[in-house]
C-alpha cells in the first residue's frame, strides 16, 4: 500500500488489526465515502460487519486476492478466514476476480478456483525453478551440533538473511546467542503484539537489522529483494511450505542459498504441530442436527452456542459438512442443510473427508523428510514436485556437486593411472 501512496495512482485504504479503533473506523468513513481507488484488508476483517457494510456501499470492480492458497486445505498455509472470500464476491455482485499465489499445486490451483467460485477461469502458471538459490540439507546427529552449525554459519554468511524456526522459543533463543556473537538480529513470532512485529519488520526490510528469526508467521506480503540466505534450523511441514519460504532469497537474481539443518528427531515435532485432530461422527451429526432442526439459513454462531466444540474444531466441522456436500455456506456467511441432505450420510462423509486431510498432512511430511534425505538433484526433486518437467543435474546444489566432485576426482585417478601406464 505504501508504494502505491507513494506514486502517481490515488490514495489507498487499508484495514488492518494493528490499526487503534479511530483509526479503522476512519479507514471505513473513506471507504463510504467513496475515497480510495485501492483497499486492501485481511480476510478476518471480514468477520466485521461495519467493513463488509462498508464494502456493500461501493462498487467494487476487481477483487484480487493475494497469497490465494491459504483459501486451500491442500495449501501449505491454509487460514479458515480465506474461507470467507467466496461468499463476499458473492455478496459484491461477482466483479472480476484475480487471485495470485507464487507456489500451488495443480489440486491446490482447482481449490482456489472452486472456493472462489470462479466461472471459466483463465489459469497462468510460470516455471518455479529460482537457479540463483542454491540448495543443501545438511544432516546431524545431535541437537548441539545443529545449533552450533547454524550460529556458525550465520555468523560468517552474506547478510541479510533470514532463519525459519517452528516455534517461538526457538526464535529467541537463536537470537539471544546470535547477539552475543555479534550479529544484528531480530525475532519474530505471533506472540508479539501488532504493533511490534510491525516495527520488526520495518527493521528489517529498511536495513536496519542483519538477520531476523521467525517461525511461519513471517513472510506474507515480504518483499526485500537482497536476502541472501534462508536458513530452516526446524523442517517444514511440506514442500509447499518450503519452497514458498525459500523464495524469499535472492529475488534481486543475485547469488543466494537456502540451506536446511536437519535431525531425523525434528520431524515428531513438526508432526506434533502440524497433526490434525479427528472428528467423531457424533459431533459431527450433532451439529448437522441442530442446523437441520432450524428454519433455514442460519448464523453460525447461533449454532457454535449449542454445540459443546471449541472454534476451530467447530469451523473444521462446518468445513467438512460443506464438503460433504451436506450443508450450504451462503454468501451473506449463514449455514444450510442443502436440499434433500441426509443428516447421518453427511455426517459420516464429513468424517471421511477428515480422515482423507489428516493421511494428506501425514504424505506431505513424509515427502519433506524424503527430500531431506535424497542423493539425487534437490532442484529436480522439487521442481517435479510442483509439475514442472525438470532434469537435473542443476549444478547448484550439495548432491550435483558432491557428485561432480566424485566424477572429477574419479577422472583425476584414471588419467594419473593411463599415465602411468604409458610411462612403464
Amino acid at each position: 500500500m505504501d508504494s502505491i501512496n507513494a506514486s502517481d495512482a490515488p490514495d489507498a485504504v487499508a484495514i488492518n488489526s494493528m490499526q487503534r479503533v479511530a483509526e479503522a473506523r476512519r479507514a471505513v468513513e473513506k471507504i463510504e465515502e467513496g475515497k480510495g481507488k485501492y483497499i486492501f484488508l485481511a480476510p478476518e476483517q471480514l468477520r466485521r460487519q461495519e467493513t463488509v457494510e462498508a464494502l456493500e456501499s461501493t462498487r467494487v470492480s476487481l477483487f484480487v486476492v493475494d497469497e490465494a492458497h491459504c483459501i486451500s486445505e491442500w495449501g501449505h498455509d491454509f487460514r479458515p478466514d480465506y474461507l470467507q472470500l467466496g461468499p463476499m464476491i458473492e455478496r459484491l455482485g461477482r466483479p472480476t476476480v484475480l487471485a495470485m499465489t507464487a507456489t500451488a499445486l495443480p489440486e491446490v490451483r482447482d481449490e482456489i478456483v472452486q472456493r472462489l467460485g470462479m466461472r471459466k477461469p483463465k489459469v497462468l502458471v510460470r516455471g518455479f525453478d529460482r537457479p540463483n538459490i542454491s540448495l543443501r540439507v545438511d544432516h546431524f546427529q545431535r541437537a548441539d551440533e545443529k545449533r552450533e552449525a547454524l550460529t556458525r554459519h550465520v555468523l560468517w554468511a552474506e547478510k541479510p538473511g533470514i532463519v525459519y524456526v517452528a516455534t517461538r522459543k526457538n526464535a529467541e533463543d537463536i537470537v539471544r546467542e546470535l547477539s552475543e556473537g555479534g550479529v544484528n538480529a531480530l525475532f519474530y513470532h505471533a506472540g508479539l503484539k501488532g504493533d511490534e512485529r510491525k516495527a520488526i519488520q520495518d527493521r528489517f526490510m529498511a536495513g536496519d537489522a542483519e538477520t531476523i528469526v521467525a517461525t511461519n508467521a513471517f513472510g506474507m506480503g515480504i518483499d526485500k529483494a537482497d536476502v541472501r540466505f534462508v536458513y530452516h534450523y526446524d523442517i517444514t511441514d511440506s514442500l509447499d511450505s518450503y519452497y514458498q519460504e525459500i523464495g524469499r532469497a535472492g529475488r534481486d537474481g543475485e547469488k543466494a542459498e537456502a540451506v536446511l539443518f536437519f535431525r531425523d528427531e525434528d520431524l515428531g515435532v513438526r508432526k506434533f504441530q502440524s497433526g490434525e485432530g479427528a472428528l467423531e461422527e457424533r459431533q459431527v451429526g450433532r451439529v448437522a442436527d441442530v442446523i437441520a432442526d432450524q428454519e433455514g439459513a442460519v448464523e453460525p454462531e447461533e449454532i457454535a452456542d449449542q454445540v459443546d466444540l471449541s472454534e476451530r474444531k467447530f469451523t473444521k466441522v462446518i468445513q467438512r459438512l460443506e464438503d460433504a456436500g451436506a450443508v450450504e455456506v451462503l454468501p451473506s456467511g449463514e449455514v444450510q442443510m442443502t436440499e434433500d441432505a441426509d443428516v447421518q450420510q453427511g455426517a459420516e462423509r464429513a468424517v471421511e473427508e477428515q480422515e482423507h486431510h489428516r493421511a494428506m498432512k501425514r504424505e506431505r511430511l513424509r515427502q519433506m523428510q524424503e527430500y531431506a534425505d535424497t542423493s539425487a538433484c534437490r532442484r529436480e526433486y522439487l521442481l517435479r514436485y510442483f509439475g514442472d518437467d525438470y532434469t537435473g543435474p542443476c549444478h547448484n546444489c550439495d548432491n550435483c556437486e558432491a557428485r561432480a566432485q566424485g566424477d572429477e576426482d574419479g577422472m583425476n585417478v584414471d588419467s594419473n593411472v593411463g599415465t602411468r601406464r604409458e610411462v612403464a
